[in-house]
């Protein structure tokens, strides 16, 4: 999927138009407070641009996941006085998500004026994709822009539904990702290294047998390496492991295999006692992990192994940790494997790092800058991984 072919708000008429935006506007709240407003300004480009061709901006979102009834705690107060401050003019807020104090402020709105819905879950109908819902949407705009990738793997009436009812473009974050994540995978710059962490393999079943078919390298950490590991015959110990997908795991190994993809698991690990921070640990140098101890991060030779693998890399994709990498005592292969994607950044690779806990890892130590593209949807990026269409997106219209 390219961003080729789906219309974006350069491709349509937007000046004295009222124009429904999707944003992803689910921000991290403590008490009310704003505690990271990271995805409103990444929604900016494309409020600033629409404002500034004379639009009508009705912005929405949800916020956490309230019960679809009104619930003080999910309200978008705070969301609407954060992007007043951002845009230099007052963005209201209605009363409602669709009701009466929706429909009167879109009524209202000027060109160049943007109000903001309440949260989008309020209503019970929108994770139910309800026509009903979608064309009350519908009927507050002339235009819809969908520009939330962290939601377009959902098809909700928010992302979805309008579509049916309303001409429609993505707006220039979702370009942006379809961009990064539409060439990595259909016309990368190689070699092509993937490198995938995380808990369960179950969960990337399908990315991996998509970039088997794609990649020059596979790289595989976390908890799903042990479940390699047990395909391979070693013993895993009472590490995490995925019983139901041993014959996924060597089924993929030999495809691999036959296709010429390196595929790269650790030589070494950091073992513990149990699933706790403080555990006892060590290192052992072997594939194999012992009775009565799980695997808890990759070695230092794992570590090392992955970084040379990186040298010379055209195009990484990165998606899970290494390691349970919010422990200090587990972190440091996910450490050394963002440096090393650092640095093949650096020496002209192109990184994209799919959302949740790696670009959670990378944002901690501080590599943000240093990465050519950090999704901003954990869901979204691992089904375009797997070469899923995003609901979202292809309900666009074609340009």
């Amino acid at each position: 999927m390219s961003s080729l072919n789906k219309k974006t708000i350069e491709d349509i008429a937007v000046a004295g138009k009222r124009v429904l935006v999707r944003c992803d506007f689910n921000v991290k709240m403590e008490d009310g407070v704003i505690t990271s407003d990271k995805r409103i300004v990444a929604s900016l480009p494309t409020i600033k641009y629409l404002l500034g061709q004379g639009a009508r901006l009705i912005l929405c979102s949800h916020l956490g996941r309230p019960k679809g009834a009104f619930d003080p705690q999910f309200s978008m107060a705070p969301v609407a006085a954060r992007l007043s401050e951002l845009l230099g003019q007052e963005v209201k807020l209605a009363k409602d998500v669709v009701g009466e104090s929706a429909q009167a402020l879109a009524a209202e709105l000027k060109d160049g004026e943007a109000m903001l819905l309440e949260n989008v879950r309020f209503e019970p109908g929108e994770t139910k994709n309800d026509p009903e819902l979608s064309k009350k949407f519908a009927a507050l705009a002339e235009i819809f822009v969908n520009d939330a990738f962290g939601s377009a793997h959902r098809a909700h009436c928010s992302t979805t539904g309008v579509a049916d009812y309303l001409p429609s473009a993505v707006g220039y974050l979702i370009q942006k990702e379809i961009n990064f994540m539409g060439n990595a995978l259909e016309n990368p710059v190689r070699p092509l290294v993937a490198i995938l962490g995380g808990a369960k393999v179950s969960d990337k079943i399908g990315v991996i047998n998509n970039l088997i078919e794609k990649c020059d390298k596979i790289i595989i950490g976390g908890g799903m390496a042990y479940t390699f590991f047990a395909a391979m015959g070693n013993s895993v110990g009472t590490s995490l492991l995925d019983k139901e997908n041993i014959e996924n795991a060597k089924n993929m190994m030999a495809r691999a295999k036959e296709k010429g993809v390196d595929f790269l698991l650790p030589v070494d690990n950091v073992i513990g006692r149990e699933y706790k921070e403080d555990t006892t640990f060590m290192r052992i140098y072997s594939d194999s992990i012992p009775d009565g101890w799980m695997g808890l991060d990759i070695g230092p030779v794992t570590r090392e192994l992955f970084a040379k693998s990186l040298v010379g890399a055209g195009t990484v994709i990165w998606n899970g940790p290494m390691g349970v990498s919010e422990w200090e005592n587990f972190a440091e292969g996910t450490i050394d494997v963002a440096k090393a994607v650092a640095e093949a950044t650096e020496n002209g690779a192109i990184s994209v790092i799919g959302g949740g806990d790696s670009a959670a890892a990378i944002k901690k130590l501080g590599f943000e800058k240093k990465m050519s593209h950090i999704s901003t949807g954990g869901g979204a990026s691992l089904e375009f991984l797997e070469g899923k269409d995003l609901p979202g997106i292809a309900c666009i219209d074609e340009k």
